[in-house]
């Protein structure tokens, strides 16, 4: 039987502190760079209320993980050079850690941020569609805005590209980097605190979505994340088969979701896009064998 090993977590200014060697990774086989959003930190407020995909996650080997996520952090400034430094100085320079392997949780908030542009903005500047522009009857794909859509692709593209240069730039060349699909997620009225979310839910209203086809259309916009994602790493593996980026597809993940009328937890959600403890470990299942592949 595989043996399960949780991680230890390693304070970044711990591993700059120590020149890059603090004594917890004389204790474990593999060390492991972090990246990423409230689903690899904080999902609900107080923290402590829920968890996060990270600590729910076991592995083959026992490995420590260096984190540098932070909640609502979108992926296009998971490598800002003002306010990630700490995570540039140790992917890419000469402070930067040779990893194993380095975990991306991103693009959701990307996601979410441009779902929430409202009907009264130019087209290619939102997500949604109006209802003069879907027509009627529509299907989950009809509520998106091809123009706005486009304007996210193009967008996600160049900060992608320019994740994998930055770690491409320095000792982490090729090192594997494993980024993730998100759940279909139920629009609803739960907050992660006061003034804090919902998105989706104001956003369907925003736009006039009948509720019957509020998971249709959230599923439709997951759905295309996920396969940019699919599309990005099939790009660069063309021009470098040894690329070694890997995606983790959540959506098949058995996870219950929310009731839409509900504003707490309801079934493996937290709130409206955060999973419950149970949520994570569920999701952090499907992390196993990718990870344990690359780490071997």
């Amino acid at each position: 039987m595989a043996a399960n090993h949780r991680l230890t977590f390693v304070d970044p200014l711990r591993v700059l502190g120590s020149a890059g060697h603090p004594e917890e990774f004389d204790l474990v086989e593999r060390i492991l760079l972090a990246q990423g959003d409230s689903w690899f930190s904080i999902g609900a407020i107080p923290p402590g209320l829920t968890s996060n995909l990270l600590a729910q996650m076991e592995l083959t080997r026992s490995a420590a993980a260096v984190n540098c996520a932070r909640p609502g952090i979108q992926l296009s400034h998971m490598s800002d050079t003002s306010s990630q430094k700490t995570f540039r100085k140790l992917l890419a320079g000469n402070f930067a850690v040779k990893w194993h392997a380095i975990l991306f949780s991103g693009g959701g908030n990307d996601l979410i941020d441009a779902a929430t542009v409202g009907p009264n903005q130019p087209a290619h500047l939102r997500l949604l569609a109006t209802q003069a522009e879907r027509g009627t009857p529509a299907t989950g794909d009809d509520y998106v805005s091809d123009p706005g859509w486009q304007t996210f692709e193009t967008h996600m593209t160049t900060v992608f590209d320019n994740l994998v240069t930055l770690r491409d730039s320095g000792i982490n060349r090729q090192v594997p980097m494993v980024f993730h699909t998100y759940a279909h997620i139920m629009p609803r009225p739960a907050q992660v605190a006061p003034g804090k979310g919902p998105w989706l839910e104001p956003a369907m209203r925003a736009f006039a979505v009948p509720p019957a086809d509020w998971l249709a259309v959230s599923a439709a916009l997951m759905d295309r994340l996920a396969e940019l994602f699919e599309r990005l790493i099939a790009a660069h593996r063309l021009v470098d088969p040894a690329c070694e980026l890997h995606l983790v597809d959540s959506r098949p993940v058995p996870l219950v979701l929310g009731d839409k009328v509900d504003t707490g937890p309801s079934g493996d959600f937290f709130n409206e896009i955060h999973p419950t403890r149970g949520g994570y470990t569920k999701l952090a299942s499907a992390w196993r064998a990718p990870v344990d592949q690359v780490l071997q």
